[in-house]
């Protein structure tokens, strides 16, 4: 018996989540080594460059996204697109016992959610029919129901690009992340097709030859590039901690939407399943926003301290000059913080 084509999806994206996971781990152990002997990258420099395990960490992450790619080849979109929750888990896990940075009880309870919703997901998950042509995938695209969300994906970009961003780009994340969500579900539809055309040569039936290949690629560019810009705009203006919960949330919901448009991912399933399947999207984008919540709460912890309490002490040096100290309390005393040099 051979293994089903959602099996190997399911394996591929379990494996991109990981080697994504860790990667963080490996880049930000890279440029802690490299800020300790240069300039760090925070300040414009460059040192990390010539860290081992920076570049262990790309490799890692490119291993990963190859995974994730080849996943989307094999599994329908609502299967591979929410276990990418499964690379925060990896990383939050790996910084806690690795990096040594603390995961607070409400982190705990994120993976958990993300981890249970998985499984829901992975449980009810639909079969995938495979396509035969990338020319069978071109009538789906071009089939009405697509086709009105992909025009209203567009006419959607457009209106945000040309009239929102201009005025409330700087101040309203919806923005920048409306654009770059909506532009990443045609992305997803797009490298399915380039995959599944791969996929098809490899055994023999050329897919090369269909103009239909190149103009899913050209789609695939155009999104990327889109996509990439306007989410480095959102990390360039908004806190890392509220544009990571709202762009997946947003990403995942969209592309969700497309591929069921698209593929009809959910015909032929059981209104239980297919409630199920929800069920399990929610409790793993609720997951992810425990997560993301979890980690801006202690750095807004830390940050709300002036100074590090523990390497240093307050000293009151109170006036003798008076007669009644407590009545000219404001004159005749100051605070004065003396602090101790930082262990090395």
């Amino acid at each position: 018996m051979g293994v089903s084509d959602n099996t190997v999806g399911l394996s591929l994206a379990v494996a991109s989540s990981a080697f994504i996971g860790a990667s963080f781990i490996l880049k930000k152990t890279g440029l802690i080594r490299a800020g300790k002997g240069g300039v760090r990258a925070g300040g414009g420099g460059y040192t990390y460059l010539l860290e081992p395990l920076w570049w262990a960490g790309m490799m890692t992450m490119l291993l990963g996204e190859v995974a994730n790619f080849v996943a989307y080849t094999f599994a329908p979109a609502v299967l591979v697109t929410p276990l990418g929750a499964l690379s925060i888990i990896v990383s939050s896990l790996l910084a806690h016992f690795v990096l040594k940075e603390r995961l607070e009880k409400l982190g705990v309870l994120g993976c958990v959610s993300c981890i249970v919703g998985s499984v829901i997901v992975v449980i009810h998950a639909p079969q995938e029919h495979m396509p035969n042509s990338v020319e069978e995938i071109w009538n789906l695209a071009i089939q009405p129901g697509f086709l009105t969300y992909a025009v209203a994906t567009l006419v959607v970009v457009a209106a945000l690009v040309l009239f929102f961003e201009p005025r409330y780009g700087q101040t309203n994340i919806m923005i920048y992340l409306g654009i770059c969500s909506s532009m990443g579900s045609l992305t997803v539809i797009s490298i399915k097709a380039i995959g599944v055309a791969i996929k098809l040569t490899l055994d023999g039936m050329n897919q090369v030859a269909y103009p239909h290949t190149w103009l899913f690629v050209i789609i695939a560019i155009i999104c990327v590039v889109s996509q990439i810009n306007y989410l480095n705009k959102a990390l360039d203006t908004f806190d890392l901690a509220v544009v990571s919960p709202i762009y997946y949330v947003m990403f995942t919901t969209l592309t969700i939407v497309a591929s069921g448009i698209m593929f009809k991912d959910w015909a032929g399933q059981s209104f239980s399943s297919i409630a199920s399947e929800f069920c399990g999207l929610i409790t793993i984008l609720t997951g992810t926003i425990m997560l993301h919540t979890a980690k801006e709460e202690e750095t807004g912890s830390s940050a709300a301290l002036p100074w590090p309490l523990d390497r240093g002490s307050i000293s009151w040096c109170i006036s003798l000059g008076s007669d009644n100290l407590l009545k000219n309390v404001n004159e005749d005393y100051f605070a004065a913080l003396q602090s101790s040099p930082a262990p090395v």
